[in-house]
């Protein structure tokens, strides 16, 4: 398991110890605390528990398959939203405490204070003698009163808060993972040919054919894809989430959707995470379209279409030094190994799973890129503030540099059950003679 993902899981399993500590000492003062507190190591101890079943799913097939969706959604949702949002705050106020303190240290006249009369060792006050009514004791001694202070009634609803948006969230999660929608998108290209105006594609990306996308999903996408009747069927990647035991389910639903002049495909990091030779080999061998630094030609109504499939990472047999295989310098060096392959006599549309390829399809002069990777950003506040805008120049839908465009797919799967603002989605795209 790579270090990154180590120092990842480390960290997570810090912050569920942290968040349990805070949240458990904000329940304390409750009049049922001790069973708020238990139903709080309850879901703690599923949450971590749930984190380690998970990462041995990966080395096992049989676990893999017992852990539901629902259980998966709840542990994302937690680990990757609520979790953060959380303890990342609590650690700062609390650094933030120690700092002023250390800053601003108590100066010597200050009063000490006073010592708490529930504590070992209090004399009791001098009003309490033999046969004083209790509520006069309390009158005395508020402490001693079992009424609740906002504080306390503060700290209840902070504890609790998480849990409960956890559990929302994921209803939610799983409530939307089989809804997904058709974009279509009329694409205006200079000089496209004659017999290619109103081409017609039906661009599906992201599938990540697996615990989120399985079963029913993958035949209604199928079934959407179809009923487009595109000219030509063009998928960017991601084909399955991570699992090799789930390409055969990816496979058959990439033989069933059908273009009237083709069908083709390019691979995306999620493909290639358990072992990247061996998706490659088997995808061919099932005789997918799969263009791994390659191209294809076919004819749409006599004119010659074609179809450029960028490798992810670093071109094969190329020395990459320090650079990162979905890094942009990955992409320019697999794009300038596959701009050889282009023919001045045909329409050319690029494949790539990264949306950065476009800056190099640009300046080569491709008139359409098509792309997925960013699931438009999965968590959005807004159409342009989220995730998306954070991490990519391009994220979603439509993007023009001269006379070249680009298309960004949200995908039509999910490796992560939430989207926020981000809806999946089927690219339809119709190109016309500008």
């Amino acid at each position: 398991m790579p270090i990154f993902i180590l120092a990842i899981i480390t960290m997570m399993l810090l912050a569920d110890a942290w968040w349990w500590w805070r949240a458990d000492r904000l329940l304390r003062p409750l009049p049922h605390g001790r069973w708020l507190r238990g139903v709080l190591a309850v879901f703690m101890i599923a949450c971590i528990g749930g984190l380690g079943v998970v990462i041995a799913s990966r080395f096992s097939l049989e676990l893999r398959d017992a852990i539901g969706p629902a259980a998966i959604a709840g542990l994302f949702t937690w680990h990757f939203i609520v979790l953060p949002a959380v303890a990342i705050p609590s650690l700062l106020i609390v650094a933030a405490n120690k700092l002023v303190s250390l800053a601003f240290p108590p100066t010597p006249d200050q009063p000490a204070k006073a010592q708490s009369d529930d504590k070992p060792g209090a004399s009791a006050p001098d009003f309490y003698k033999p046969g004083a009514s209790a509520p006069d004791f309390i009158a005395h001694n508020p402490s001693k009163s079992r009424s609740l202070s906002r504080r306390d009634l503060l700290g209840a609803a902070l504890a609790a808060a998480p849990p409960l948006f956890t559990i929302g969230g994921t209803v939610r999660a799983l409530d939307q993972l089989d809804e997904f929608r058709i974009r279509k998108l009329i694409i205006p290209v200079p000089g496209l040919p004659a017999d290619l105006d109103r081409l017609t594609i039906a661009h599906v990306a992201d599938i990540h054919v697996g615990v989120f996308t399985r079963g029913r999903t993958l035949d209604r996408i199928v079934e959407a894809t179809n009923s487009l009747r595109a000219d030509l069927v063009l998928q960017t990647g991601d084909l399955i989430n991570h699992a090799l035991s789930d390409l055969p389910a990816g496979i058959d639903i990439t033989r069933r959707m059908q273009g009237q002049f083709g069908h083709f495909l390019c691979e995306g990091n999620h493909d290639l995470i358990e072992d990247r030779a061996e998706f490659e080999r088997r995808a061919l061998a099932a005789g997918l379209p799969l263009l791994i630094n390659r191209s294809e030609e076919v004819k749409v109504r006599g004119t010659p279409v074609q179809i450029l499939g960028l490798r992810w990472g670093w071109p094969a047999g190329v020395p990459r030094g320090e650079a990162r295989q979905g890094g942009d310098d990955a992409v320019n060096a697999s794009f300038g190994q596959l701009l050889q392959l282009r023919r001045d006599d045909a329409f050319p549309i690029l494949l790539a799973h990264h949306p950065h390829a476009f800056d190099a399809a640009a300046r080569a002069g491709i008139p359409l890129t098509l792309a997925g990777h960013t699931h438009g950003g999965q968590l959005h506040l807004s159409a342009n503030v989220g995730f998306g805008p954070l991490m990519y120049r391009y994220w979603s839908g439509l993007y023009q540099q001269n006379a070249s465009s680009l298309v960004v797919s949200n995908g039509v799967g999910n490796w992560f059950p939430l989207r926020i603002n981000a809806p999946a989605e089927i690219v339809h795209i119709t190109l016309r003679r500008a």
